[in-house]
């Protein structure tokens, strides 16, 4: 069936996932970034919570311990990773925060031989190798130029934020935490089915998020209510469409495989981000994310 087709159930999740920074920008002119992550996976985890309830209840009190541990370690890491991806966009321009952030695959190259026993090739290291380089010139684009004289470094950012460097970095660290992510997905995704394994992730992960909120001294409200319902397009397209359809692709998928489609997401991010929000990438971001996406060919290619 047309549903079952793991090609198109990507292509679909790619295209969703992609809206996620636009959506995020414009909640961002109101909201803390944190506050955004919460309520992106919130609202995600309620929506969903009628159906899962009514028709997997059975299921949910099946998980045993060790699943549930794992489910926590992978909500604690989703929860990491959006809030550290959101909170970079704060800093950084859209191009080279959604390049990094989607770097997961050589992450997940890198552990999945300790964690799921996968060998890595000669290539796959290669290949990290080339991408470091490529986030190297990402995360430096809007700090160094080349001159007469040499490399030239100086402290400014697109939006004119002194901290691009720490936007790159916090997009960086929230690839680390999806790859691991994605790995315990793929050891979950064998025994527990789609829909109980996606809200318990989600409602875990949003339970973390809440936390981080309450800790940071941040609120819920008030705000506008565009700046709500930007939240409740992240949950319903990038989160439950997106995040669905990836997380199905990993029972039937490598989850190398499935981390490499999420290359399609900067593409699609980065023409949104030109067309909506006038951002341009540099010159160096284009050659830097280039090379990245070179690197996770090469590393994911097997």
């Amino acid at each position: 069936m047309w549903y079952k087709s793991p090609a198109l159930i990507l292509t679909i999740g790619i295209l969703a996932v992609s809206s996620a920074s636009l959506f995020i920008r414009y909640a961002q002119q109101e909201m803390p970034s944190l506050v955004i992550a919460a309520l992106r996976l919130g609202l995600a985890s309620m929506l969903m919570t009628p159906w899962v309830v009514r028709k997997h209840a059975k299921e949910i009190g099946k998980i045993g311990r060790k699943e549930w541990g794992l489910i926590l370690a992978a909500g604690f890491l989703l929860a990491l990773h959006f809030s550290s991806w959101i909170t970079s966009l704060e800093y950084t321009s859209v191009s080279s925060s959604v390049v990094l952030v989607t770097t997961t695959p050589i992450w997940v190259a890198l552990f999945s031989p300790f964690i799921l026993k996968e060998k890595s090739s000669r290539m796959t290291v290669i290949g990290l190798f080339v991408a470091i380089a490529g986030g190297l010139i990402v995360s430096l684009a809007n700090e160094c130029s080349v001159t007469v004289s040499g490399l030239s470094c100086t402290i400014q950012n697109v939006s004119g934020n002194p901290n691009a460097l720490w936007g790159n970095f916090l997009a960086l660290m929230g690839a680390v935490c999806a790859g691991f992510y994605l790995i315990i997905g793929r050891i979950l995704r064998k025994t527990i089915d789609l829909s109980v394994y996606v809200y318990c992730i989600f409602a875990c992960a949003a339970l973390f998020l809440v936390l981080f909120v309450f800790l940071t001294g941040n609120s819920f409200f008030p705000y506008s209510v565009s700046a709500y319902l930007f939240c409740l397009a992240l949950a319903i397209f990038p989160q439950i469409v997106g995040h669905t359809s990836l997380n199905w692709a990993l029972a039937y998928l490598p989850v190398g495989l499935v981390a490499i489609v999420l290359l399609g997401e900067p593409v699609g991010s980065t023409i949104l981000a030109a067309i909506f929000l006038k951002e341009i990438p540099t010159v160096w971001e284009l050659i830097g994310g280039i090379i990245i996406l070179f690197g996770i060919f090469l590393a994911s290619r097997k």
